[in-house]
């Protein structure tokens, strides 16, 4: 969330969303569970893969991890006493049928080497019956998740048809105690790797369109100072340090320059960033504060909240430096943290409904917004790289929970739970 030095209501919905999170060491218990929708999912049987069981890890749950988090799939139960299926010609397709499954998944494991190990999977859908997918890794140690993510993949895409989303990363923000960490990890928060670790708060993480960098906000000079880092080689370097706040980075879909807020000019205002630091350029002329800046996917327009009418709302702007501005919602009188979807055609956004703050969607053709979250404290949402889910973090009974909601039909996934305070989740783009 923006920090202004000159208005208070970007911090109340920090504080707000903090209040009861206790400040233990963030751990991510994996817990997927969908909540709705479940008459448009897709009935499917992933199959354990025959040997698997000399495996460190099972490749077969996280496959069922990955694909039960989406939301679209209907994940039928198999028994211990289910026969193992290593070749097509073994599947028996019509008991199957009979059990409700639409498409069936298996496969095997081999091992080449003391090392390597060879996995080959199947796809086949029953009615029709046909064979969707065929693939075959040789997997080295430490492979396991990274192919198994991949595997996933693969058939999210034989069997829907859409482009999948587990070959991406999700960053956030941990705070335990004094500790605050950076972190990115898979997307079912599993692999968490520490970017960043202060005594001083840190906030508001973007990725790069590419996936190598993450800006992101740092309190460790006392003040808000925006940084930008290389997670291939972990250098980083100050991308704005101007008198006051700095705040509220994002990237243009070209990566060339960022989005950010300064308040060098008195109140929050919107400028723009070449990502070498320089060719700083005003966006935003108001007396009001202007934050929270997104720009739309074609680079064309920037959303972005501001309280020119009298409380927050979102703005959209041109790119064109016409200096027209839009304004996009109307209804509730606390709307902010605008996030694109990759079509550019709907925006995620948080509003404040009775004390409550909630994850909406706004269509941008029709102007019609609908809720896409339930809990009563939601913020910082994020669209997935193939734009079908949105990501968030929540406060739920003195924790933090990650939720990850449909972004087509109704239904939502509870990612995890962790311990303690999480903050700004956001999806990356697929992985490099």
């Amino acid at each position: 969330m923006t920090v202004s030095a000159s208005g208070f209501w970007p911090r109340l919905f920090a504080l707000l969303f903090t209040v009861g999170l206790a400040a233990n060491p963030a751990r991510a218990d994996l817990s997927v569970e969908v909540i709705g929708g479940g008459s448009n999912r897709y009935p499917l049987a992933v199959l354990g893969l025959q040997s698997e069981g000399t495996l460190p890890e099972s490749i077969t749950a996280t496959v069922k991890s990955d694909l039960a988090m989406t939301g679209a799939f209907n994940l039928l139960d198999t028994a211990a006493g289910d026969a193992v299926v290593a070749a097509p010609g073994q599947l028996d397709a019509a008991s199957w049928r009979q059990r409700g499954a639409r498409a069936v998944v298996y496969g095997k494991i081999g091992r080449l080497n003391d090392a390597t190990v060879r996995l080959t999977f199947w796809a086949d859908t029953l009615e029709p019956r046909a064979q969707k997918l065929s693939a075959e890794f040789d997997v080295a140690p430490g492979q396991l998740r990274d192919v198994a993510h991949r595997m996933a993949d693969m058939v999210y895409e034989a069997l829907l048809g859409e482009k999948s989303l587990f070959a991406s990363r999700i960053a956030f923000v941990t705070q335990s105690g004094k500790e605050y960490r950076l972190q990115i990890a898979d997307v079912d928060g599993r692999r968490a790797q520490t970017v960043l670790r202060s005594v001083q708060p840190i906030m508001s993480p973007a990725w790069s369109p590419d996936g190598t960098r993450l800006a992101y906000v740092s309190f460790e000079q006392q003040k808000p100072v925006i940084y930008l880092q290389d997670l291939v080689s972990g250098q980083r370097r100050v991308l704005a340090n101007f008198s006051g706040s700095n705040s509220a980075p994002r990237f243009s879909p070209d990566g060339r320059r960022l989005a950010v807020v300064l308040t060098s000019s008195g109140n929050s205002q919107i400028y723009l960033i070449n990502t070498d630091g320089k060719g700083l350029q005003r966006f935003s002329y108001s007396d009001a504060i202007d934050t929270e800046p997104a720009f739309s996917p074609d680079g064309r327009q920037i959303v972005f909240v501001s309280d020119r009418s009298g409380s927050p709302q979102l703005y959209a702007q041109a790119l064109d430096g016409s200096r027209n501005v839009k304004r996009l919602t109307f209804q509730g009188n606390y709307n902010v943290s605008p996030a694109f979807s990759p079509d550019g055609r709907q925006v995620a956004y948080v509003r404040r409904d009775g004390g409550r703050f909630k994850v909406m969607l706004l269509d941008l053709a029709s102007g019609d917004s609908r809720l896409i979250s339930n809990s009563a404290f939601d913020e910082s949402p994020s669209f997935s790289p193939n734009g079908k889910m949105v990501l968030y973090a929540s406060a739920e009974g003195g924790q933090s929970v990650l939720y990850a909601a449909s972004a087509t039909a109704p239904g939502r996934v509870k990612l995890g739970t962790l311990n303690g305070q999480v903050q700004s989740p956001a999806w990356g783009p697929f992985n490099p």
